[in-house]
Order: structure tokens, then sequence, then C-alpha cells
């Protein structure tokens, strides 16, 4: 059984500013585990454990329905938390796109005849970059650290492909192996 999640990365230069700004946060920030810059990513499904096996039939699934899906580009723009400021768990970057919930909505029901249940949670796109593993250790500080954050523009990144990613757990953190990489049609979208 492997852990696995279909995702979207991001281009270089965009992860590379939102390292440098988690970078600056960090000293200010306490009780976050950060994520590593190589794994930052979109999920559009997380798939949990799933038989090596199926790796090959979610991967024709998804190249047969999304062949005709047009690749696009998403913005990735200010800082937050979830569930919020008082009690955080999760730090996130800001994704949009006219594509992207319609890219998700397409992933799901993909999936769903291959046993796959739909995510019931409204889908909020965004990057994860760190993650609080108690939310007391919130700095009190932390809306107004945020406040400078909240419309800063990390950058645009062009939407050409979807991954299937596995995910393995170690002591230091998660590390992610590209199982299958789906294109997306070369027709852009009218944005």
């Amino acid at each position: 059984m492997i852990r696995a999640f279909i995702a979207v990365t991001l281009d270089s230069k965009v992860i590379d500013k939102i390292s440098d700004v988690s970078t600056r946060l960090r000293p200010q920030t306490t009780g976050v585990h950060w994520v590593a810059p190589t794994n930052y990513h979109l999920t559009l499904k997380f798939l949990g454990s799933i038989d090596e096996a199926s790796v090959e039939p979610i991967g024709a699934v998804l190249r047969e329905q999304l062949s005709l899906f047009p690749r696009f580009s998403i913005n990735a723009k200010g800082l937050g938390v979830f569930p919020g400021p008082k009690r955080p768990r999760v730090l996130w970057v800001g994704l949009t796109g006219d594509h992207l919930v319609s890219l998700a909505s397409k992933v799901e029901s993909a999936l769903q005849p291959l046993g796959f249940t739909p995510e019931t949670r409204k889908f909020t796109p965004h990057l994860t970059i760190g993650r609080w593993r108690q939310a007391d250790l919130a700095p009190k500080s932390l809306e107004r650290q945020l406040e400078g954050w909240r419309a800063y523009e990390f950058g645009v990144s062009n939407v050409e492909s979807v991954n299937l990613i596995q995910s393995v757990l170690k002591r230091g953190g998660a590390s992610y192996n590209r199982l299958a990489t789906v294109p997306l049609s070369e027709e852009r979208s009218g944005q």
C-alpha cells in the first residue's frame, strides 16, 4: 500500500518567492513545522492509502478525463491560516485561477468510478507552507504578523499537468515521489 494524492505544482520562481517569505517568517513564528519548498503543491484530491496496482488505472482514467482540459494559469497571493489566527493549524498561500475549482471537480468525478469517495468539504485552493502541531504555540501577534502579507503577490504559475504523487512519511517530514504525470490539453484557456 502507498499513500497518494493528486496535485498541481507551481513554477520554480513562485516557489522561490514563497520560500524566501517563509524563511523571513521563521524567527517570528513559533511552533510551526515548515514544509520543505520541494514539497510545495496544490492538492486536488487526497487518495489516502492505495494499492500499487491501482497506480496505472488512476493514471489512465485521469489521462482520459483530462485530455481536453485546457492549460491555464494560477496566481499565488497572500498568506493566511486555517481555521483562524486564534487557533491556527495551517499556514497557507492563497491560490486563484479561473479553472482551479473545475479541475478539482473533474478529478473528483474521474476517480469516483474507481471507488474514491468525493470530498464533502468545499474546495479551497491553497498551498500549505507550515503546520502548527499545537495551536497554543502560535504567537499572540500572529494576526498582526500576517496582516502585511495578506495581499502579497508571489507570482503566476502555468498549470500544464496534473500529478499522481506518493507521499512517504519519514521522521524529518514527508518526501514525495511522482508516480504519473497527466498533461492537460495544449489548448490554453481564454484567460
